[in-house]
């Protein structure tokens, strides 16, 4: 799976959950991660694990600091949430040094922020912004750029997430806090072309999922930043996520613990099954994806985004969600070895 060729990538929030997969997934593939955050100590303790590792601390109300964890790096990976206070500085900092921007942030209101205030300045500069280049946002947006195939609109597209548990990390936690105080506590949707914020009570339905999960009930309008990223590029004015209900009751307990490491690249038993559906007309089109442990997964995401990006393999520039910027069938194949994949089915509707 190489392909870094000695190229370097800083990791921003590299000793956090997800920034862990990342680091690891970087080395894989023949890069040379750079390790940053705002605690020395951690990063300190993870360099010593890691032998060979540049740890640079950085804050991000620490501008210089930044310029220096991005100072003759290829690319960062920004892991570190809540994304709604990490993003701006780090992506100003990139800008600065001139390098592309990935981050893994599946918080709704800050990756619109990311559209909102940089998409211009970001496009002048001939600079690449990648955000929610994660399981939520970057994974449902290529699912539904797959099913679209040679559609240029559809009238909805449906992403049902099929989630066997979630153990939510501190950081999804904490990131699900500050997007609750944001939006003061109302929930989300993307309907008519544009998000609203509402107080309707949250809807139970049946989705059919393929097989082996078949018939399950989900959580109807649990939004994710699917509907940020897909909008974005693709001519769909009814954007809609739904979750596993065992998931979202998880995700919502107090008491659920963190995930732990189950197998020896730590990754947790949880399961999952994304299916995308899009519909125009009486025809749907859906692509499907599925695997283990939603953090994890999110690893191979960012790392194949700054390999692409490096290597040429992209169609625009400026802030650009995953499916707008890369083949997204072709993207999807690529992560073969850790997602398992049905591209393109379609049926009439009635």
């Amino acid at each position: 799976m190489g392909s870094g060729a000695g190229q370097m990538v800083t990791v921003f929030g590299a000793y956090g959950h997800t920034g862990r997969f990342v680091v690891a997934q970087l080395r894989d593939r023949g890069f040379v991660p750079v390790l940053s955050g705002r605690d020395a100590g951690k990063l300190r303790a993870m360099a010593a694990s890691a032998p060979g590792l540049e740890v640079r601390p950085a804050s991000v109300d620490d501008s210089a600091s930044l310029d220096r964890a991005l100072d003759g790096v290829d690319a960062v990976i920004n892991c570190a949430g809540p994304f709604a206070m990490t993003a701006a500085p780090v992506i100003e900092a990139a800008l600065r040094a001139g390098i592309p921007y990935v981050d893994v942030a599946a918080e709704i209101e800050a990756n619109l922020d990311t559209f909102t205030h940089f998409a211009d300045r970001a496009r002048a500069a001939g600079a690449v912004v990648v955000p929610a280049m994660a399981f939520y946002g970057g994974l449902g947006d290529l699912l539904a750029t797959a099913a679209m195939d040679d559609w240029t609109a559809a009238d909805e597209a449906n992403i049902a997430y099929g989630l066997s548990s979630w153990h939510p990390t501190p950081g999804t936690r904490t990131a699900g806090t500050v997007s609750g105080e944001r939006r003061g506590g109302r929930r989300v949707r993307y309907t008519d072309g544009r998000l609203e914020y509402h107080d309707d009570e949250p809807t139970l339905l049946k989705w059919s999922f393929p097989d082996p999960m078949g018939t399950s009930e989900v959580v109807g309008e649990f939004t994710m930043a699917d509907v940020v990223t897909i909008p974005s590029h693709l001519s769909i004015p009814e954007v809609r996520t739904h979750m596993a209900t065992e998931a979202a009751r998880d995700l919502s307990a107090p008491d659920t613990p963190a995930p732990t490491a189950a197998d020896e690249n730590g990754r947790s038993d949880q399961t999952f099954l994304v299916d995308a559906v899009v519909r125009s007309g009486g025809i749907e089109r859906r692509a499907v994806a599925s695997g283990r442990d939603i953090y994890a997964v999110s690893a191979p995401l960012a790392v194949e985004a700054v390999h692409r990006i490096l290597t040429g393999q992209t169609r625009t520039v400026g802030v650009a969600s995953a499916g707008e910027i890369f083949d997204a069938p072709d993207f999807l194949r690529a992560l073969s070895p850790h997602i398992s994949l049905e591209l393109l089915q379609q049926r009439t509707v009635s």
